[in-house]
């Protein structure tokens, strides 16, 4: 019986330094994990411990990228109470660019006259837009072409007062505007705002010359417009980069406008025509029609001189008369038709 209780005290020693062991291992194994990690944010003050990484683990976030944004943001001299490791976290979760947010944040305190919180940073970035592009801009402007290379047209078309075509290209330069970056209209809506602001102010100018003269005359009156309101960028400058004359363009529509007019003038003549016409056909029906009506009363007379014999009402007599006064009638129409066809004879 002393045999058997040695015998299982030793086994029992046996399992707990085998379970000693093994949570040493285990204790080893993090710790070499995680040490390199943990002694880069222990020797920088960046403030992430062992049990942080150990969490990140659980909460699968790479704890690469936690620590070496959050080294970046301290050695950069960033306040280290604004960026957390938790809004760190959190951010990549969101599926968020960390890295990106701190080098953000870094250009922007290293310009000094930039106001970008971490917060306003990581709005920005799951957003969709590049934030540390912005803050670069927001540092070097940027130039952007109107119209845009590439598009439908290479240049944009306006018209002044007297008639005559301008083709003109502008630069406009523009810094990110941060505060209105989320929700704030982009490139094209500047280029659209410019464009409409050139076309505008070329069409007030009275003649061309003026423009061609003071071409910083288009520049003054966009930027008068307060066109980057409501814009993600602020427009700094408008240059214009060239301007060439086009066509007459008044000349043109006066031209069309006279043809125009012909044509009119034309369907109107032939309308009145076509009229003429109409009524010269109704003036002949009505001539036949009352030609009809003469035969007709016509081949009443012998009628009513038959009823005018049988009735005795005419004789004989008077017949002969009315006959004679016919044929003298008929042969003074023949010698005054045969006199007016005869040619006067000169002496």
């Amino acid at each position: 019986m002393t045999l058997l209780a040695d015998d299982s005290a030793a086994i029992v020693y046996v399992l707990i330094a085998f379970g000693v062991l093994v949570v040493m291992l285990v204790f080893f194994a993090i710790f070499a994990s995680y040490f390199r990690l943990w002694i880069q944010s222990f020797l920088t003050g960046a403030g992430i411990t062992i049990w942080d990484l150990i969490g990140m683990t659980f909460r699968k976030v790479n704890s690469t990228v936690i620590v070496k944004s959050k080294i970046m943001a301290v050695t950069a001299g960033i306040d280290n109470s604004e960026i957390s490791t938790k809004a760190l976290e959190a951010h990549f979760l969101a599926r968020g660019n960390v890295p990106l947010v701190i080098r953000a944040l870094i250009a922007a305190h290293k310009a000094k006259t930039i106001a970008l919180t971490f917060r306003e940073a990581t709005a920005i970035d799951l957003a969709g837009r590049n934030v540390l592009e912005s803050v670069q801009t927001s540092v070097y402007p940027k130039v952007i072409d109107c119209p845009a290379k590439g598009g439908a047209r290479a240049t944009l078309d306006a018209v002044a007062k007297n008639g005559i075509q301008l083709k003109v290209s502008a630069r406009v330069t523009v810094r990110a505007n941060l505060q209105q970056l989320i929700g704030g209209a982009g490139e094209e809506t500047i280029i659209a705002r410019v464009g409409e602001g050139i076309v505008s102010a070329i069409g007030s100018q009275e003649t061309h010359t003026t423009v061609l003269e003071n071409p910083d005359l288009i520049s003054k009156a966009v930027l008068a417009r307060r066109l980057d309101s409501q814009t993600a960028f602020e427009i700094v400058s408008i240059d214009i980069a060239d301007i060439d004359v086009g066509q007459n363009i008044g000349a043109r529509l006066q031209a069309d406008r006279a043809e125009a007019d012909t044509r009119v003038a034309r369907a109107r003549a032939e309308g009145r025509r076509a009229m003429a016409v109409a009524a010269e056909q109704e003036q002949i029906a009505s001539i036949e029609e009352s030609r009809a009506k003469l035969v007709e009363a016509e081949s009443e007379v012998p009628r009513a001189m038959a009823d005018a014999f049988r009735s005795g009402k005419l004789g004989i007599m008077d017949y002969n008369k009315l006959r004679n006064v016919q044929a003298d009638t008929e042969m003074r129409k023949a010698i005054a038709t045969s006199g007016q066809r005869k040619t006067p004879v000169a002496s």
